[in-house]
């Protein structure tokens, strides 16, 4: 069944547009922040909104000049900001969690599973133990029979809703609670920080139990960094699922997520279809495409030249605020559409009464700008390579994962036979001896309206790499204004399914009339998706 909600009365374009119009660049409230994590350097030691705040001091130029010297405040926060991060001078700041749509990252207290057990890894490498961090809402029934496991966006913490240990706003507060799309009046919703995280879960600022320890056992250890292995969305899965069988949860009602999450929603029904009831995928993809790969690409890029990252060794120094600000606006573009912008921004300036500047200038240059600042010493530089290289990485594709299993199998056996880390999985990456160059050859216009055609079939690789949820029951939300996860690729996982056999799909997709918020209308549009979710868990 596929559904394309167009004029929908509850959150028509009128109702829409007001409700664009009232939104506004988000406000800063401070918080003490508490890092989950045993590091040896605070991530982040200061909040970093000094734009509106900070002046320029004209610089001796030299001889004179018929203009003046251009001021550049943007420049001066930043150096500001540099100067205090090497001081430590300026207290803990925190952004509200209700300041805006985007996700709350609050660390506040949440429950935690540590696994002595090692997690053998796609690509290699291995986590000798592991913790996970979670949260639940809910009670679970007699039977374990009425959980939900909900998986996050990239960047979000395992606080989807307000907890009496934590009452601050989670990021998907709206959507769980007694009557809303996960009833926990009916259900018990699991949500945890992914392993490659660092609100709770062991990712790279996490203590490396290997490191610098001493004879006597007191040594402090240091973090991981980028010691630690590359990680796949699957791995994620299958730390989960040990969580999950630490809690007497054997079968799912339902898996659920959005955007990352709605990745690793449909891994969770491939790696455990018998363990699965349902599958919710919202704004996701069965594999990634190039698009997307290459805005996470510039992002890193960016990230890894700031001279602070010190190939990610800056736990015990200043963290890499600029190119993490710089790789969260360039996020930011692909979050939301140009007719939104458009809409809520126009081409309106912040103050028209001041000439052009080459520091935030128009209304959505401010935007951005904030966006970046909020979010610059809110979350680890190395969570960000490593968990945006994994949904880079993600294809359920059958070849490649069997080809993961192959190898996943083969480091666990060379390290039962005592083969190193070091022996047993160096990085031998190498740049191309070559720039790549354009093809000469230029495809007629047939041939790309053909390649790039939203119908076109799914490879028979794919379908069968979906094949194991055959049988489930599937709810695919896509939205038309994503440019992020275009709406093609959610056809592409209900075309891939049905070839597959699965007549059971359920395939809703927002048209622009409904929402204009693109890859954030999961955050959003409690109706349209809410509502579909809703229904979709009580069929």
């Amino acid at each position: 069944m596929k559904r394309i909600l167009s004029n929908v009365n509850t959150f028509s374009r009128r109702r829409q547009s007001l409700h664009i119009a009232n939104l506004r660049p988000l406000t800063l409230t401070n918080h003490t922040r508490t890092l989950p994590i045993p590091i040896t350097h605070n991530l982040h030691t200061i909040s970093s909104k000094q734009n509106a705040t900070a002046t320029a001091t004209p610089q001796d130029v030299g001889p004179s000049s018929s203009n003046p010297q251009m001021a550049f405040p943007c420049l001066d926060a930043l150096e500001t900001r540099t100067s205090n991060l090497l001081n430590n001078s300026t207290p803990v700041k925190k952004f509200s969690s209700g300041s805006g749509p985007e996700p709350s990252y609050t660390s506040g207290p949440h429950q935690t599973f540590h696994s002595p057990t090692p997690l053998h890894l796609d690509w290699g490498g291995t986590l000798p133990t592991y913790t996970i961090a979670y949260e639940t809402w809910g009670s679970l029934n007699p039977t374990a029979s009425n959980a939900i496991l909900l998986h996050t966006g990239l960047s979000a913490s395992s606080h989807a809703h307000s907890t009496p240990s934590n009452p601050s706003v989670g990021w998907w507060e709206k959507f769980i609670g007694p009557g809303k799309a996960l009833d926990t009046n009916k259900y018990f919703v699991i949500c945890t920080n992914v392993i490659g995280g660092c609100y709770g879960s062991t990712g790279p600022s996490s203590i490396d139990p290997s490191s610098n320890i001493n004879s006597s056992g007191g040594g402090k250890g240091e973090p991981y960094a980028t010691k630690f292995p590359i990680v796949t969305l699957e791995d994620m899965v299958r730390a989960q699922f040990t969580l999950l069988d630490h809690l007497g949860i054997q079968k799912l009602f339902a898996s659920v997520g959005s955007s990352m999450g709605g990745m690793q929603s449909l891994a969770a029904g491939v790696l455990y279809p018998e363990r699965v009831g349902r599958v919710v995928s919202i704004s996701g993809c069965a594999r990634s495409h190039p698009y997307s790969i290459a805005m996470r690409f510039v992002q890193r890029q960016v990230l890894m030249s700031d001279p602070n990252w010190s190939r990610g060794h800056y736990y015990s120094s200043i963290p890499p605020h600029i190119g993490m600000k710089l790789a969260r606006e360039i996020a930011t573009v692909t979050y939301r559409s140009g007719p939104e912008w458009e809409q809520r921004f126009s081409r309106l300036r912040a103050d028209p009464t001041k000439p052009p500047a080459l520091c935030p200038d128009f209304k959505i240059e401010t935007y951005l700008d904030h966006a970046g600042e909020k979010w610059c010493l809110e979350y680890d530089a190395n969570s960000l390579l490593y968990i945006s290289k994994a949904m880079d990485l993600f294809d359920l594709s059958e070849g490649v994962q069997k080809d993961a299993r192959v190898r996943r199998e083969a480091y666990a056996l060379r390290r039962g036979e005592g083969v190193s880390e070091e022996e047993g999985g160096q990085c031998t990456l190498t740049l191309p001896d070559e720039a790549y160059e354009e093809q000469e050859e230029v495809q007629s216009q047939e041939q790309v309206t053909s390649s790039s055609s939203s119908h076109r079939q799914p490879p028979r690789d794919l379908i069968s790499g979906l094949s194991p949820l055959k049988d489930h029951k599937v709810l695919v939300i896509g939205v038309a204004s994503d440019i992020l996860f275009p709406a093609w690729q959610q056809r592409e996982i209900v075309d891939a399914l049905r070839e597959a056999g699965n007549s059971k799909i359920t395939h809703v997709e927002l048209g622009e009339d409904v929402s204009l918020f693109g890859h954030d209308t999961f955050l959003l549009d409690t109706v349209n998706v809410g509502g579909v979710v809703g229904e979709f868990l009580k069929e």
